[in-house]
């Protein structure tokens, strides 16, 4: 009987000492993680983001008139309010140059994002995924993306690396150059070159 109660005080002091040993409340998946920047590339994020908004909100302002998207099922009437808008972006932006957005400052880390989905048996995969469309563009700040040319395809652990962009804003790949593209205007928005090798 001293025997058992001794075994049952000693288990319930090294669980007890075990249970001291563990956060008070379990870490969540990404809390478990470390963090995904440093103070100065959350700056940078910040930054991006910032100028990705003052994008958007400026294509939603010069969203009226001829080139207020609305549904039709007039193709001719569609592809008109299009061109409005395109146009009406270019005369907006008409000073925008490459880095504008993706600033210099940035481009490093994005590079820096993007390898960890680049590497390894499926990073290979990813590559040979994004290069897979072979698309003959010229990049260009504001310029229309061919309509006859195709669009990337990007793997989803690879979008998971980049920094989220608002609706109708995407990540694309012309070959090995990261492009930011405006699927509402078909627009080249800004690029990096040489994103991935």
């Amino acid at each position: 009987m001293v025997r058992a109660s001794t075994f049952h005080m000693w288990k319930l002091l090294i669980c007890t000492f075990l249970a001291s040993c563990l956060p008070a409340h379990p870490l969540s998946a990404a809390q478990a993680k470390p963090p995904l920047a440093t103070p100065a590339e959350a700056k940078l994020i910040a930054d991006f983001d910032a100028r990705v908004k003052a994008y958007y909100e400026l294509r939603d302002k010069v969203d009226e008139g001829a080139a207020r998207q609305t549904q039709s099922k007039e193709p001719e009437k569609v592809e008109a309010q299009k061109k409005a808008l395109v146009a009406n972006i270019q005369k907006a932006r008409a000073t925008a140059k490459p880095g504008d957005i993706l600033t210099p400052d940035i481009q490093p880390f994005i590079k820096k994002l993007l390898k960890p989905a680049i590497k390894g048996t499926d990073g290979q995969e990813n590559k040979n995924t994004l290069k897979e469309e072979k698309p003959i563009v010229e990049l260009k700040v504001n310029a229309p993306y061919p309509e006859n040319q195709p669009l990337s395809i990007v793997p989803p652990d690879v979008l998971m690396q980049l920094p989220k962009l608002p609706k109708d804003i995407e990540w694309r790949f012309v070959k090995k150059h990261l492009i930011l593209y405006d699927s509402r205007a078909s627009l080249i928005v800004d690029f990096i070159y040489n994103a991935i090798p």
